[in-house]
C-alpha cells in the first residue's frame, strides 16, 4: 500500500524530534505553567533504560486511574484474569473509572470539565479531543513520546507521520495518542445470498455498475421484492451510514459515517466542501437510481437493524450492507437456521470511478489522552511507560487481544488459537467461557492497532479473504494539517452543524425522490446562504498558517 508523497521538512523535523528529545528531561507544558518542566522529578516507579520489545515492569507497584467505557456486551467485572495478570506482569494496578458505554462520551466531557478525570482517558476518536486542548485539561502527548519507545518505533516504521501531522493542533503538537495500524484495515461492504445468485446464473458484483445489474437481475426473478434492503440508520447522524461511507470511497467522497463537511482536493491543493462535491453529486445519483427503480427499499433509511435483518432473513431481500462479524454470528447463523441451503458472502467493496482505492487517514484509530493532572504525579515517567507498553508493544497489545498463552489461548505456527470451551464472538457458541465475558480480553478499551500479523490474527476464513482483497488497494493520501486556534474553532463549530443537517437532509431527500436532481443547485445555493464558503476559506486559512509555520 502507497503512503502519502514524500516527508516535508516539518515532517522530517518532527521525527528528529523524537530522537532529540531521547533524554528524560522533557519538554511541554508543566505543572506550574512553566515550559520546558523537568522530570527528573517524576521518576517515581519508572525503569531507568526502558526499551522498544522489553517487558515493563515498574521499579514499586503502582495505581493509575482510567476511564473505562463498560461495553453491555461484557459487562466489567473486578475479577476479570485481565486486571490480575496485568498486575503481575508490570507491577502496576488499574483503577477503572467505569461508565456505560451509552453515556461514555458526554460522561468523559463532564469529568474533564470538572478536573476529576482519570490520569488515562482511553477510547477516544479524533476529533474528540479538540475540546479540550485550550483549557490546559489534557496533556500535548507530543511532548512526551520520547518516553514511549513502542510508540516511536511503530510510527517509524510503518511510516505514520503524514496520519499523526494530520491530528496536530495550531500549536503544532497533537493531544491524543490514536492506535496505530500497520495496514488500512476496512470495516464494511455489501453481502449477497450467493445460494440465489447462483440459482440464476449470477456473479457476486466487483464495481457498482455490476451492483446495479445484480440486483436489476434479482427484481426481475423476484417483482414482489426490494433485492437490497439495508440497515444502520437508527441512533446515527447519517442514515445508512456504513453504505454511504463504503459508497463514496468508490466515488473518492467521505460520506455517512465518515462525512466530514471538509476534504482536502489534492489536485487543486486545497479545502473544499465535501457535500457539494462532484463525486457527492454522483454517489447521490448512483443511489436515487436504484431507489428509483425499485432495487432498493426505501425504508433502508429509516428501518431499524432487527426489521432489515428479518427481512433478509424472511427472503424479502437478498442484499444487505455487513461486517465480518454481522455476516457471521448474524446473517449466516440464522439464515442457515431458516432456509435450507442458504448461503451468504461479503464482497470486496465493488469499484466505482475512483478506482481501487480506500480513504486516506484509517490507519489511526481511536486512541489515548491524558490528564493534565498526571503530569503533577511523581510516577508520571513511570505511567507513559507503562501506557506505551500496554498499548503500543507487540506483547502488550497481544495480552490485551488475547490474555495468557497455556490459560486462555495456545499458539501454533505463530498464530493464536483461543483454549477449547472459550468462545469469542460467537465463534464457539456452546462453549462455557467467553474470553470477553469471562476473562476481560479483546476489550475495546485496551485492543486496538497493531501488526498486521496481530490484527489479522482473530479474522474469520470470510474476514481475511475480505481484508486480503482490501489491502492491496491503494490508500487516497491523507488530508494535511489545518489545525484552528480556539475563536475559529468557536465560530467553525457554529457553522459546522447546520451545514452538516443540511447535507444530511438533502441527500436523503435527493435519493428518496422527494428533492428532483434538477434542484442540485438550488441546494448549493442553500449552503452558501449557510456559510459554506466561510467555513472552508476559514480551514484553508489554517492550512496556510500551519504551512508556512511548521515547513
Amino acid at each position: 500500500m502507497k503512503n502519502a508523497g514524500q516527508l516535508s521538512r516539518r515532517q522530517i523535523l518532527a521525527a528528529a524530534g523524537f530522537i532529540g528529545l531521547a533524554t528524560v528531561t522533557g519538554c511541554g507544558s508543566g505543572d506550574d505553567g512553566g515550559d520546558g518542566k523537568d522530570l527528573s522529578k517524576k521518576q517515581n516507579g519508572a525503569m531507568k533504560n526502558y526499551r522498544a520489545g522489553q517487558q515493563f515492569k515498574a521499579a514499586k507497584p503502582l495505581s493509575f486511574s482510567v476511564l473505562h467505557n463498560n461495553n453491555p456486551v461484557y459487562p466489567m467485572k473486578d475479577g476479570w484474569l485481565f486486571w490480575k495478570e496485568l498486575t503481575k506482569r508490570t507491577g502496576v494496578t488499574l483503577k477503572p473509572v467505569d461508565v456505560p458505554l451509552a453515556d461514555y462520551e458526554k460522561k468523559r466531557s463532564v469529568l474533564i470539565g470538572a478536573g476529576d478525570a482519570p490520569f488515562l482517558i482511553p477510547k477516544t476518536y479524533h476529533p474528540s479531543e479538540v475540546a479540550f486542548v485550550s483549557s490546559g485539561a489534557i496533556l500535548p502527548v507530543s511532548d512526551y513520546v520520547h518516553l514511549m519507545p513502542n510508540f516511536r518505533d511503530k510510527v517509524r516504521k510503518w511510516k505514520l507521520e503524514p496520519e499523526l501531522d494530520s491530528i496536530r493542533q495550531s500549536d503544532g503538537k497533537y493531544y491524543l495518542l490514536p492506535g496505530l495500524h500497520e495496514k488500512a484495515k476496512a470495516g464494511y461492504s455489501l453481502s449477497f445470498r450467493t445460494d440465489v445468485l447462483d440459482k440464476h446464473g449470477l456473479s457476486l458484483p466487483t464495481t457498482w455498475d455490476e451492483v446495479h445489474d445484480v440486483l436489476k437481475a434479482l427484481k426481475e426473478e423476484y417483482p414482489g421484492t426490494y433485492p437490497f434492503s439495508d440497515r444502520w440508520s437508527t441512533n446515527t447522524p447519517f442514515p445508512c451510514g456504513a453504505l454511504f461511507g463504503y459508497l463514496g470511497q468508490a466515488f473518492g467522497v467521505r460520506a455517512g459515517w465518515a462525512y466530514d463537511n471538509i476534504s482536502f482536493d489534492h489536485k487543486a491543493q486545497k479545502f473544499v466542501f465535501t457535500g457539494a462535491q462532484d463525486g457527492y453529486r454522483q454517489m447521490v445519483e448512483y443511489l436515487r437510481g436504484l431507489v428509483s427503480e425499485k432495487l432498493m427499499d426505501p425504508e433502508s433509511f429509516s428501518q431499524t437493524d432487527d426489521q432489515a435483518v428479518q427481512k433478509l432473513l424472511a427472503e424479502k431481500s437478498y442484499a444487505i450492507s455487513a461486517n465480518p462479524q454481522e455476516l457471521v454470528q448474524n446473517y449466516r447463523y440464522n439464515l442457515e437456521k431458516q432456509v435450507d441451503g442458504a448461503r451468504i458472502e461479503m464482497v470486496p467493496v465493488p469499484l466505482g470511478p475512483a478506482g481501487p482505492v480506500v480513504l486516506g487517514g484509517t490507519r489511526l484509530e481511536n486512541g489515548v489522552m491524558v490528564s493534565g493532572k498526571a503530569l503533577k504525579s511523581d510516577s508520571f515517567v513511570a505511567m507513559m511507560q507503562f501506557l506505551d507498553w500496554l498499548w503500543y508493544s507487540d506483547e502488550g497489545q497481544k495480552f490485551c487481544k488475547w490474555g495468557v498463552e497455556g490459560v486462555t489461548y495456545t499458539e501454533s505456527g505463530g498464530r493464536p488459537r483461543l483454549k477449547p470451551g472459550i468462545s469469542l464472538m460467537g465463534s464457539e457458541p456452546d462453549a462455557p467461557k467467553d474470553l470477553q465475558k469471562d476473562y476481560g480480553f479483546f476489550n475495546g478499551v485496551f485492543t486496538y492497532g497493531g501488526s498486521w500479523a496481530l490484527v489479522s490474527s482473530s479474522f474469520s476464513p470470510d474476514e481475511k479473504k475480505f481484508q486480503d482483497a482490501m489491502t492491496q488497494r491503494e490508500q487516497l493520501p491523507i488530508d494535511p494539517a489545518h489545525p484552528l486556534q480556539s475563536f475559529e474553532q468557536e465560530q467553525a463549530t457554529l457553522w459546522d452543524t447546520p451545514l452538516k443537517d443540511t447535507v444530511i437532509q438533502n441527500t436523503l431527500q435527493f435519493v428518496l425522490g422527494k428533492r428532483p436532481l434538477s434542484e442540485w443547485n438550488a441546494y448549493l445555493a442553500e449552503l452558501k446562504s449557510k456559510n459554506m464558503q466561510q467555513l472552508v476559506d476559514l480551514h484553508n486559512k489554517a492550512y496556510e498558517r500551519f504551512k508556512k509555520e511548521n515547513g
